[in-house]
């Protein structure tokens, strides 16, 4: 009895052991399969020494300029909206809305509304963000970020066009002329010929 049950327990384990392999094979292929279908570099030709290298001063550069774009924000905007975190949620929400990707705009939203931000100054910066859309390049990423954020510093930012529009003085406008007396049926009172066959 005790043999049948070590083989039986034996040919379970070689079961199992059989199916996790072949499982653990079709895991590695689809993952190498998905990365090779990512477009992700492999090898750029740098050496592997530099590449970690040059993403911490990356990462670092990166990390300065959000400081600084915070700091900038904390002194330009009184109130909560110059907050940090305000900040940070507001124009991720801001970018989010321009790109159609609203499920996750609204996400943060109520993140933005939990932390006390206002929420007057994301429609304002949207609508900042809506006059400068033809100014905006798709396929650069860093014009969206910039001009998000040139938006939440100043929502009442003008684009030049119509900066320099509102700038000009309006011309004089003359009195009205006064309508003189019609001699004559206008045209439009007297009836048309009839079409000549």
């Amino acid at each position: 009895m005790r043999r049948r049950v070590l083989e039986l327990r034996n040919a379970v384990l070689r079961q199992f052991a059989a199916t996790l392999a072949v499982s653990s094979l079709v895991i590695l292929v689809g993952i190498g399969g998905a990365s090779a279908q990512s477009g992700a570099p492999q090898d750029q030709g740098k050496p592997a020494a530099a590449q970690p290298a040059d993403a911490a001063k990356d990462a670092a550069t990166q990390n300065q300029r959000r400081t600084d774009e915070f700091a900038e924000a904390a002194q330009a905007i009184n109130g909560p909206a110059g907050n940090p975190e305000c900040v940070w949620l507001g124009r991720r929400v801001v970018r989010l809305m321009w790109r159609d990707d609203l499920d996750t705009a609204f996400r943060h939203l109520d993140l933005y509304d939990r932390f006390g931000c206002p929420g007057g100054h994301i429609q304002a910066a949207f609508r900042c963000l809506t006059r400068f859309g033809g100014q905006i390049d798709p396929k650069v990423a860093e014009t969206l970020d910039s001009r998000v954020h040139a938006c939440w510093i100043n929502p009442a930012a003008q684009p030049q066009q119509a900066a320099a529009a509102a700038s000009q003085p309006a011309a004089p406008t003359t009195p009205a002329a006064q309508p003189q007396p019609a001699t004559s049926p206008s045209p439009a009172a007297s009836p048309s010929p009839a079409p000549q066959k």
